[in-house]
């Protein structure tokens, strides 16, 4: 765990409670500052998306299997298929709160930066200041774009395992399990949609956090 985990962990209680001058003005006696923040808030967000994807792909192969029963215990294929439900949604729950707190400190930091171009008595440092500041906007915009096209497709496939998972669970035979299959290609396009959309905003995660380190 980094410095920065470290001391947003103990100082998150501060955050939450709306405090977001004292977090962020102890964070800086610290020597963490909002990019630094905005930085670790990124990567965990990126982390997030990661570890959702993995989780939805093993989703869909635990009810591929269910759905091509033959013979076993149903009743412990069910309850493997409701545990990875259970997972995904929470990990998709995971990855918007990570979004959000990618805007909290995004916004913090850009006002932050704006304010302060009034304090440059040099007008050439504060007009390159100025120039980042909108080159760093536009890329974070591109990211931000990027992180909600993927998390506007983990609802539908939350909400069809959901779906699936309750009508099973009071119709645990083999009829009601025939009776899924034509669903599977539907879930099947989804989830490779919101994978494409994942691996798209991870990778933008990672080009805008090269190209904030060279600022």
């Amino acid at each position: 765990m980094t410095i920065v985990k470290k001391i947003s962990l103990i100082l998150s209680l501060l955050a939450l409670a709306g405090c977001s001058t004292v977090y962020y003005e102890t964070m800086e006696q610290f020597g963490v500052h909002k990019r630094d923040i905005l930085v670790d808030r990124v990567e965990e967000a990126r982390d997030s998306q990661e570890a959702a994807k993995q989780q939805f792909s093993s989703a869909l192969e635990q009810f591929t299997t269910l759905l091509n029963f033959d013979g076993g215990d149903l009743q412990a294929a069910y309850n493997s298929l409701n545990g990875e439900f259970e997972e995904s949604e929470s990990r998709a729950e995971v990855v918007s709160d990570r979004i959000r707190a990618v805007e909290n400190v995004s916004a913090d930091l850009f006002n932050e930066w704006e304010d302060e171009l009034e304090l440059y008595t040099n007008q050439s440092l504060r007009n390159s200041s100025a120039a980042t500041l909108r080159q760093t906007r536009v890329r974070y915009e591109q990211l931000l774009a990027s992180m909600h096209a993927a998390e506007s497709k983990m609802a539908p496939v939350v909400n069809a395992f959901r779906d699936q998972v309750l009508f099973l669970k009071h119709n645990l035979n083999s009829r009601a399990i025939a009776s899924l299959r034509s669903e599977l290609a539907t879930i099947e396009g989804d989830i490779s949609a919101l994978i494409v959309d994942m691996e798209n905003s991870i990778s933008e995660s990672n080009r805008f956090l090269t190209e904030l380190a060279l600022i």
